[in-house]
């Protein structure tokens, strides 16, 4: 993406607003931050709530109000030009300002807390710490992350501040990853556009290598119908957990069976909007990306039929859910792929090598057999005593042979 104009701070593309539940998904439940949901009256509480978080943060800052302020409004043309000029044409320079300076201060004061465990101190309630972490990642509620980078540029706890962010997203994003959070620090190429972009690079992970989608394409044409999971048990292909919880670390290795390895997701209530707001993030027009989070999600669609592959997935410690059923769970996920197209280069490894095994008549006759005379225990065990009698009786044989 080296070169590629960095996109902008912009409304959800035009289509996906015709989501029949675009606003519990895509629009605040507690704070406006930014400019385009700014004064409408249900988000009164999460203007108070600002005003606190600001407070606290200019307070630990040691400095004054008019020293922070003063770097925001000087640089406030470049700040402009990271939103789209729809989004800003309403604000003059002074209004729009003010309005970053406020939620920029407010959002590195929640997330320092947050990590600290200290947003109780502020008298906020519970309900809002979780609906306000949700609003923080939606990509109509986004600030350029320059801005929070000023921000902390002139604080005096500005390494607390830093650490705070470096542990906040991981502790977010890798609930299950066999990785300590302090180690999970954020790679990325240059400074992020804002916190959806710098969530995005955290789940997604380094790239991996891209083989080529052309070459391989006839090799598993047909596919597709054996990716759904219990099409992939009967060729003997079982679900194993990657080392971490980034989206791209999904690969396939070939033993007497295959193994599918897969990075550990946690589902509950914020899943959908979360994806939802990433899908929507790489959709932006002018946003030239490799649809890594979109990619993975028709992935797993593609593994996900019905309640059983949820369990399969569970039982394999590749997915923990808080929802009621793990039928609403297949549901969520066939809802969010609903429309969505793929990067066909994404997985062209994974995808041949399934194929491949798939195609392997030594391993699906193995499997078979394996499956249809040793499924229940008692079978294997009657098997192994069958065997260690077959072999005595051999090596009786042959002792009284060569006593005789």
């Amino acid at each position: 993406m080296h070169g590629c104009p960095k996109p902008k701070i912009q409304k959800v593309i035009f289509w996906l607003r015709d989501h029949k539940d675009f606003k519990k998904y895509f629009e605040p439940r507690v704070v406006s931050l930014g400019p385009i949901h700014l004064g409408m009256p249900k988000y009164q509480l999460g203007e108070k709530y600002k005003l606190v978080l600001a407070c606290d943060f200019i307070k630990s800052s040691g400095k004054g109000i008019r020293d922070l302020y003063s770097k925001i409004e000087e640089k406030i043309k470049e700040l402009r030009d990271c939103y789209e000029v729809e989004v800003t044409k309403d604000y003059n320079d002074e209004s729009l300002a003010w309005l970053l300076f406020l939620d920029g201060c407010a959002v590195l004061q929640y997330i320092c807390c947050a990590t600290h465990k200290k947003l109780k101190d502020l008298n906020i309630k519970m309900d809002s710490v979780v609906f306000g972490q949700q609003d923080i990642f939606l990509l109509e509620n986004q600030l350029p992350y320059r801005l929070l980078k000023w921000l902390m540029s002139l604080s005096e706890i500005k390494k607390e501040l830093e650490d705070s962010i470096n542990i906040y997203f991981p502790n977010q994003e890798s609930l299950h990853s066999q990785e300590k959070p302090e180690e999970l620090r954020i790679s990325m190429d240059g400074e992020p556009i804002h916190l959806l972009d710098l969530r995005r690079t955290t789940l997604l992970g380094k790239p991996q290598p891209v083989s080529d989608f052309f070459q391989t394409r006839q090799e598993f044409k047909d596919w597709q119908p054996y990716l759904k999971l219990q099409g992939l048990k009967r060729v003997g292909i079982h679900l194993k957990p990657s080392g971490n919880s980034c989206l791209r670390n999904i690969s396939f290795a070939k033993f007497l069976y295959g193994r599918l390895y897969l990075p550990p997701i946690t589902v509950d209530d914020t899943t959908k909007s979360k994806f939802l707001n990433l899908i929507a993030y790489e959709m932006c027009p002018n946003f030239q990306n490799d649809y890594g989070v979109t990619s993975y999600i028709c992935f797993l669609d593609e593994l996900i039929d019905e309640a059983k592959d949820v369990m399969d997935l569970r039982k394999a410690g590749i997915l923990y859910h808080f929802l009621s059923s793990d039928e609403e769970v297949a549901q969520l996920f066939n809802d969010i792929s609903k429309d969505l197209a793929a990067n066909p280069e994404i997985y062209t490894d994974v995808k041949s090598q399934i194929h491949k095994h798939f195609l392997n008549k030594f391993h699906r006759l193995t499997f078979q057999f394996m499956h249809d005379h040793f499924s229940a225990p008692w079978t294997m065990i009657i098997f192994f005593f069958s065997i260690s009698a077959l072999v005595l009786s051999i090596l009786q044989t042959i002792s009284a042979d060569r006593w005789s």
